[in-house]
């Protein structure tokens, strides 16, 4: 009787494991990367590159929904460019167009939507600014 209530109990456990997948990963498992942290001042093309850190891979189709290029780094918050988002031709790979228009350090702020998962990817990353 009692090895009866076992199979039972394991059977139910094995059928909740198949009933909730696989564990998601945590929003905290996901970051911005510059592809260059040294970029020439003037007209500038910034990569960032969202990656799993679990796995190391890209992820494609985030939704960039914040973004917010200033000179933070330099003690001047308020030194803001106009940033937009243009396509990269690279899975995983987001590319916005600025003008930096000083050299010296930057922040790049971002926030995105990862498809799949709930919460916000936020990074704030620092570049270069180079004559």
């Amino acid at each position: 009787m009692t090895k009866n209530i076992l199979t039972r109990a394991l059977s139910a456990a094995l059928l909740g494991l198949a009933l909730t997948g696989p564990a998601s990963a945590d929003i905290k498992d996901y970051e911005f990367q510059l592809v260059r942290d040294d970029i020439k001042m003037g007209e500038a093309m910034v990569d960032v590159r969202l990656v799993d850190k679990r796995t190391g891979k890209p992820v494609p189709n985030a939704v960039i929904f914040a973004k917010r290029i200033d000179m933070a780094p330099d003690s001047m918050e308020d030194m803001v460019s106009k940033i937009e988002e243009v396509p990269s031709g690279e899975p995983g790979v987001y590319r916005f167009k600025t003008r930096l228009t000083m050299a010296g350090g930057w922040r790049l702020s971002l926030g995105a939507k990862v498809p799949g998962e709930t919460g916000t990817v936020e990074n704030r990353l620092v570049l270069k600014a180079t004559k």
